[in-house]
């Protein structure tokens, strides 16, 4: 690895709109004070997370490249030049941390094969702090992203996490758009098992924070409004119970 490029730090930023200083370690304003050059989703989140993280940054001496839906695969290695040219980066998500259900993995990928080295910086994952206080198997885990939107085909992947996670012991984890969150927990208690166990992680790290675990015929009658309140499902199919 070549000694004169920069360094690629993976940033976190909170997972909503509250104090940084509560989820992010104060070796991250640190590293931020010293960039000027980022990958982000959108610039304006970026900046916002920037200034909350280091107040008296200034603004008008950074330097942002996009990567969103509208990025050409081909932009992409150019957004590193900052780095081949030896100044530290910083890639950034719109919530925790990058790189994990994030576009930014894109990004890292690239960094690793032009001999950039990767730093992570610790930060909140909803992804793991999930999995922490869900109670399910937290040793075989499996994170699926979104699930298929029509309706047919999101029963028929339920029920093959179902069955992957009674066969595997392996808890299952996705993520649903929040406002279709009501219909997916409606889905959910219909489909799976009445003793398959039904995680809701809501608004992690947040005031209104909201993570229950139980089974599906408890979710019958025990609906909480998560709509449009980022969340991670999990379910798990145990064949033992306490």
């Amino acid at each position: 690895m070549s000694t004169s490029t920069g360094v690629l730090y993976l940033i976190p930023v909170t997972l909503g709109d509250m104090d940084s200083q509560q989820v992010i370690p104060a070796s991250v304003p640190r590293i931020i004070d010293l960039i000027d050059d980022y990958i982000v989703e959108n610039e304006k989140t970026a900046r916002r997370s920037i200034k909350k993280m280091v107040a008296d940054k200034v603004q008008s001496q950074l330097r942002f490249s996009i990567i969103d839906k509208h990025t050409e695969k081909h932009e992409l290695p150019t957004f590193l030049e900052p780095c081949l040219e030896g100044k530290h980066m910083g890639l950034m998500s719109e919530a925790g941390v990058p790189g994990v259900a994030d576009p930014g993995a894109e990004i890292v990928a690239i960094a690793h094969q032009k001999g950039i080295k990767v730093v992570p910086l610790v930060g909140p994952s909803s992804i793991l702090m999930a999995v922490m206080a869900s109670g399910l198997n937290g040793q075989n885990f499996a994170f699926n992203g979104y699930l298929p939107i029509d309706n047919k085909e999101r029963k028929h992947k339920l029920l093959e996490l179902e069955t992957r996670s009674k066969q595997e012991q392996q808890t299952q984890l996705f993520i649903e758009t929040p406002y279709r969150n009501m219909k997916m927990i409606d889905v959910l208690t219909t489909v799976l098992h009445p003793d398959t166990l039904i995680c809701v992680a809501c608004d992690i790290t947040l005031p209104t924070e909201y993570i229950i675990t139980q089974p599906a015929r408890w979710w019958k009658n025990n609906k909480e409004d998560f709509h449009k309140r980022p969340a991670i499902f999990a379910i798990h199919h145990q064949t033992n119970s306490y």
